[in-house]
């Protein structure tokens, strides 16, 4: 029990890389049991409660990743019909244009800079394979 509390170490998530967590370079972590957000999100876990305990650091310093251990990962969250309703409605706010055309596009628009999708702000045609046709898809009705 002594060797497993001298492992643990307090935690700040904020914190700016002054020496209290272990950083390891790029490729360098060498622990298996050592896993950022995104490796734990494809091997369908989540970080949990648990802070992290250590960082690893690329570019000189200038791009790092909190690194989480695995064996204290908890199963991600399941999809559910809401969720899934909730991701589509906030996806179609950024991916329907607000100009006369009013197709939902494949991908999110430049609202902010253009306030509508290329073809209603400056008049190049779209490709038909990057929008939806027959407005757009629509999710299951929940029961």
């Amino acid at each position: 029990m002594a060797d497993q509390d001298q492992d643990l170490v307090d935690v700040d998530p904020n914190d700016p890389g002054d020496g209290s967590l272990p950083v390891f370079r790029w490729r360098q972590a060498g622990r298996e049991n050592l896993a950022t957000r995104r490796q734990l999100r494809e091997m369908g876990l989540r970080p949990g409660a648990q802070e992290p305990v250590a960082r690893i650091e690329c570019r000189g310093g200038k791009r790092f990743a909190w690194l989480y251990r695995i064996d204290l990962a908890k199963p991600k969250f399941a999809m559910t019909l809401a969720k899934e309703a909730a991701l589509d409605k906030a996806m179609a706010a950024r991916q329907t244009c607000p100009g006369p055309c009013g197709r939902r596009y494949f991908h999110c628009l430049p609202l902010r800079s253009l306030g509508s999708c290329l073809e209603c702000a400056e008049g190049i045609p779209a490709a038909p394979d990057t929008y939806m046709h027959h407005g757009g898809a629509q999710l299951a009705a929940a029961a």
